[in-house]
């Protein structure tokens, strides 16, 4: 970047940007599998670490590294590493930085399949897994040992928008040991909103697939830390364990779609507020999770933590279940699809589709109930969003109970 730049909207532009021989103004395609070297002594010197420069795409690649210190810069840290997908971030980051003993402890509201890797996979390497609600961190004092390496939460969650308190919880763990990791899911917010390291965490991981893409046409995922753990993040979670290394075209779309991050972001916060003041007056809906609601668990973190509310809720129907289906089945304007923070506005069922990795014990435990919906709210008119939900309300709660 050619001038020191302390905003989103300049920094999501031009920050890392890579000039080719031919004064390129895009960062280009490097659509190579490996790199020449000049001599076998220049190989050895960057295998061993002594010199910099490319070795091979699975290591680092010109185009995936201009998207990472876009991505940092968002973050105010110092380093990021790209992966294939969200959940090879959050999988590269655990096989890093867990060993066999090691305690994990993590929220109770989490993403699916983040549930499913901490409670199915992790547990049969022997590593001890804690899940508790951290809205109260005495919740998380009582299960803190001398085995514990890893405090893991997301924020706002998901299903729920439960908002944890960033500094809190970071301060609580390392007052207890220095050195435990503070892993924060920054992906419901992106990191136009919310930057956990400026409040005390010490990794950041996202699903880039979500905000920061913003078009719903690539998997990419992010873990943002210091320049040492993202060494070790790269050389053993990504390098050796996982392999979820992201394509150098993938990089180039994500690249593009976070140039638009901030206004994007601007609008679906916009957007958001309006349709989270319709569900509230509307008689078929109760219980809305939204981060702007002062009935929201973590509201006052929210206000400290992050510069908006977002555009991610969730909420439950008073019709029956079978009538939520109904409801669900019968929008037109809104997408029935998982994912979120594309441009287009989706609406999912967690406890079939996000969350089906749940038994039915731990969705009843972790209150993912049956008329449960999530939403993201996109950019289209804000009216028509809402005429679309009334009109499939309508039919559900004509339709047999």
């Amino acid at each position: 970047m050619k001038i020191k730049s302390n905003s989103k909207l300049t920094q999501s532009i031009h920050e890392g940007m890579v000039k080719d021989q031919f004064g390129s103004v895009i960062a280009p395609v490097y659509h190579t599998s490996t790199f020449e070297f000049e001599s076998v002594d220049q190989g050895a010197r960057r295998f061993k670490g002594e010199e910099g420069g490319y070795i091979y795409t699975r290591l680092g690649n010109p185009t995936t590294d201009a998207l990472a210190k876009k991505i940092a810069k968002l973050e105010n840290a110092e380093a990021c590493v790209m992966t294939a997908s969200g959940m090879g971030a959050i999988a590269s980051v655990m096989w890093t930085f867990l060993k066999t003993g090691d305690r994990l402890i993590a929220d109770s509201n989490l993403y699916g399949c983040t549930f499913a890797l901490f409670t199915h996979t992790l547990t049969k390497f022997g590593i001890d897994v804690q899940i508790c609600d951290f809205s109260n961190v005495e919740n998380i004092k009582k299960l803190l040992t001398k085995n514990t390496t890893m405090v893991y939460f997301e924020t706002p969650t998901n299903p729920a928008l439960k908002v944890n308190d960033i500094e809190l919880i970071a301060k609580t763990a390392h007052e207890f040991n220095k050195d435990i990791n503070v892993v924060v899911d920054n992906t419901f917010a992106s990191p136009y909103l919310q930057n956990p390291i400026s409040h005390g965490a010490d990794i950041v991981v996202h699903s880039g697939t979500k905000y920061i893409n913003g078009h719903s046409d690539v998997i990419v995922g992010a873990i943002v830390s210091t320049k040492e753990k993202i060494a070790k993040a790269t050389m053993i979670g990504l390098k050796d364990c996982t392999g979820a290394v992201l394509d150098p075209g993938a990089a180039f779309l994500v690249n593009r779609g976070l140039c638009t991050l901030p206004i994007r972001m601007e609008q679906h916060c916009k957007n958001a507020k309006k349709f989270i003041e319709y569900l509230s007056k509307n008689k078929y809906i109760k219980n809305i999770n939204y981060p702007g609601l002062t009935t929201c668990i973590g509201h006052e973190a929210a206000k400290k933590q992050m510069k908006d509310f977002g555009a991610m809720a969730s909420f439950e129907t008073n019709l029956t279940f079978e009538q939520t289906k109904v409801f669900v089945n019968n929008v037109k304007v809104w997408t029935l699809a998982v994912s979120l923070g594309g441009v287009e506005s989706l609406i999912e069922h967690p406890a079939s589709m996000t969350h089906s990795t749940y038994s039915e014990a731990e969705l009843a435990k972790y209150n993912i109930t049956p008329t449960l919906i999530r939403i993201s709210i996109g950019l289209e008119d804000i009216d028509e969003l809402i005429a679309d939900f009334d009109q499939a309300l309508e039919i559900a709660a004509k339709s047999p109970r």
